[in-house]
């Protein structure tokens, strides 16, 4: 056991395993809480799988971290040249110290970013490397990730769930925080912005990309704008956002979209993910990019047989961290040294960028194909040389993991990430290791059923507390102007929600009815089928599948600004889903279905009145909240031109009032029996009954004056002066003036203000 472990290991050692697996629940329930996920690549049609985590951390003492940052530095710089010659004077190429075949068919070396000089100077501002240590207690590289490198965000929500397990002061007094590695890099990133007014942000490839929670957790944390391809726009050469106030520019973006996906125009034109002319912003130097576009190029397997001489010619020094050893087989000698030495190595393919134990090499441990029709591996190294690339078979080193009970020795690696400064290098101070589900390496990765694990660096003595905010920086906040993207998702998660209520109240009253007379022709039934249908909501089934389209479509639209989203109001949609689908195959109609509609009903309100309640009230509060007015006020609408007809059966009243949640409030306030009158009263005109539709209309008016477009004094925006005539008519209409004529024309009026919405703020 090396130094480092031991009073860690013997604090464990003294509690008994109920208390530890006690406090392991604990970080395991955080994590889940939080909504912390990783995204399977599977046919499943749910993918998101719950965050892996070893309980257990890594613990590494600061003086060893300190060596292998000084060598991961020197090869940070060292990429950087490369990449500045790649995309330069290509002098490696023309002196051999590079083949030039590994470039130009490597798919992401882009030649559109050819002799494009970087605005900030530098092609490379966040790396991250893959390390690991022999047993003899050297460390060496596995692989470099400069493409869009993942791992930050994860470890500190890695370093959170830790810290719920291990609550007392020692260790963790002594170990090195992670904020101060993020209060840097984010201020490096407003450096580059450039100008005032520019600002940085963060671009995702969106909701389908496996590390997507990664991105939404780094945006809030940082408190950056998260943003997809088509937030934006090149405008004059300048990258802008489109918001709802108008385009705003954009100094800084860092990319967490592989290259060739970023402009349609220049690169993959297939692309759908990211945004036209990006790459001329570039080029013109209006734009600063984390990383440089192309620098994919760089992980590809086959530069680690390079790497050690290009450093020598480059910067006249070694490596002082070794990477795995690694033979290109382009050559005769090299094939003919592979085939002597095939049980001792893994064989794949020359420009992927996966570690030899991940899916994508060819060969397995002990010169086995790993799921290949080839005929030998000395006929595939010889027919396709060029293409192959023979890696060592290392040994890694263990780490204790915790497995049914008891710790036993797993093989781990440590994901290290530098930041570029003003100063230099900066790096994290741990955070995130790969944890071996078994001894088989191909095992460490997360959809072979790895784990990841926190990485305690350790100090022998206390050391200073670190924070987001800095000594010299202001309380004051961060305004940021909302993408017209998030804005309409905002407004349509509104919508939605209020669109899956109205649904369950609908089924609830019919299967209500239904439980109470048997009678699936009785008047109100057939009326409520009529009008379900209507909405395309299929009475035949307990559960409609409507429910799930309409739940799925506000979960597709909290999910795509789920950086602007709380944890809780996520998790109160999730648990409405998970209900949802646990009564999805129930066959119960009447009192059965009721019930279940009940406890629907239940859920959905606590999650609408956990945002109405908890959610800041930003200008995308104002877009969810006009969404859910609106929504709700076109609803009641068409339930009061339906049932308060004069045509409708009797009882239609008192499913008009059950569907407005008036039933009891009407009976208080009106010592008669449901007329007409009465029910237009109070679920169109009252203005204190907060699902009255001019109620929705005095939310719409104030939220309306809150949004862009009132800066003039005096003068409300063109949204507001929509709204004020309707709320007017509302406001003074007798009840009895108010026709089935009057209310449908009241619904056409809604459709436009929302066409107006969108025309004025989400184009």
């Amino acid at each position: 056991m090396r130094p480092v472990w031991h009073n860690f290991i013997s604090a464990l050692g003294r509690l008994p395993k109920d208390e530890i697996e006690d406090l392991f629940s604990r970080g395991t329930n955080y994590l889940r809480d939080a909504g912390v996920y990783f995204r399977q690549y599977s046919n499943d049609p749910a993918p998101e799988r719950d965050w892996p985590f070893s309980h257990v951390p890594v613990i590494i003492h600061e003086k060893e971290w300190f060596s292998i940052c000084d060598g991961l530095a020197q090869r940070a710089d060292l990429l950087e040249h490369v990449m500045a010659d790649l995309y330069g004077p290509a002098e490696l190429v023309r002196g051999g110290h590079l083949p030039a075949e590994l470039v130009a068919r490597n798919p992401r070396w882009l030649r559109s970013m050819v002799g494009i000089t970087p605005a900030s100077g530098h092609f490379l501002h966040l790396v991250a490397f893959e390390i690991s240590r022999n047993p003899d207690g050297t460390w060496f590289v596995l692989g470099d990730r400069t493409q869009a490198p993942s791992g930050a965000g994860f470890a500190l929500e890695n370093r959170m769930a830790t810290s719920r397990i291990f609550q007392d002061p020692f260790p963790r007094a002594n170990i090195h925080r992670l904020a101060g590695f993020f209060r840097a890099f984010r201020a490096a990133l407003d450096g580059q912005a450039g100008a005032a007014g520019r600002r940085a942000a963060i671009l995702t490839p969106g909701p389908g990309n496996d590390t997507y929670f990664e991105h939404t957790y780094i945006a809030r944390y940082l408190g950056m704008a998260l943003l997809e391809g088509e937030d934006m726009i090149v405008h004059d050469g300048q990258l802008k956002v489109r918001t709802v106030e108008g385009l705003e520019p954009l100094g800084a973006l860092w990319r967490r979209l592989d290259s060739e996906f970023a402009d349609p125009l220049e690169l993959d034109e297939s692309s759908y993910l990211g945004t036209p002319g990006l790459v001329q912003a570039l080029r013109l130097g209006t734009l600063s990019m984390v990383n440089a576009l192309g620098a994919g190029v760089l992980e590809m397997r086959a530069l680690e047989a390079f790497l050690p001489r290009i450093s020598e010619v480059l910067t006249g020094q070694s490596l002082k961290l070794p990477n795995i050893a690694t033979w290109w087989c382009g050559t005769e000698s090299e094939r003919e040294h592979v085939r002597k030495n095939t049980s001792e190595m893994m064989i794949g393919h020359a420009l992927a960028s996966d570690l030899p134990f991940e899916m994508g090499a060819t060969t397995a441990p002990g010169g086995d194909f790993r799921e290949s029709a080839q005929p030998s591996i000395d006929a595939w190294i010889e027919a396709e040389g060029g293409n192959l690339v023979a890696q060592e078979l290392v040994t890694l080193s263990t780490t204790p993991a915790w497995e049914n009970g008891r710790l036993v020795p797993r093989p781990m690696t440590v994901r290290v990430t530098a930041a570029r400064t003003p100063s230099g290098w900066t790096f994290m101070p741990g955070g995130y290791a790969r944890i071996g589900a078994s001894n088989d390496l191909s095992a460490l990765a997360m959809q072979r059923g790895g784990t990841v694990a926190d990485v305690w660096i350790m100090g022998d003595a206390p050391v200073a507390a670190e924070s987001m905010l800095g000594a010299s920086e202001s309380l004051s906040p961060r305004s940021g102007a909302l993408p017209a993207r998030a804005a309409e998702n905002l407004f349509w998660l509104g919508r939605y929600v209020e669109r899956f209520e109205g649904a369950v109240r609908l089924l609830r009253a019919y299967h209500l009815r239904l439980a109470e007379t048997g009678d699936r022709k009785d008047p109100r039934l057939l009326e409520l089928a009529k009008f379900m249908e209507a909405l395309a909501i299929d009475i035949t089934a307990p559960v409609p599948k409507a429910l799930n389209d309409l739940l799925g479509s506000a979960r597709n639209c909290a999910g795509k600004v789920r950086d602007r989203f709380s944890i809780d109001g996520w998790n109160a949609l999730s648990d409405l889903a998970q209900t949802l689908s646990a009564i999805c195959g129930s066959t119960r109609a009447g009192d059965g279905a009721a019930h279940e509609m009940g406890v629907l009903l239940r859920k959905v309100t606590g999650f609408s009145g956990l945002v109405q309640e908890n959610m800041y009230r930003s200008i995308g509060w104002r877009f969810l909240a006009f969404g859910r007015a609106l929504e709700r006020a076109d609803a009641l609408s068409s339930i009061l031109a339906t049932f308060c007809d004069a045509d409708q059966p009797q009882g239609s009243l008192d499913i008009a009032l059950e569907l407005g949640d008036a039933l009891m409030t009407h009976r208080q306030r009106y010592p008669i029996e449901a007329s007409r009158g009465s029910v237009v009263d109070l679920l169109a005109l009252d203005p204190n009954n907060p699902r009255a539709v001019v109620f929705q209309l005095v939310e719409m008016h104030e939220l309306s004056s809150m949004l862009p477009g009132n800066a003039a004094p005096g003068r409300p925006s063109a949204l507001t002066r929509a709204v004020m005539p309707i709320e007017t008519r509302l406001k003074t209409i007798d009840p009895g003036a108010l026709s089935t004529k009057a209310i449908r024309a009241l619904r056409r009026d809604l459709a436009n203000l929302s066409n107006l919405l969108s025309t004025l703020y989400l184009r």
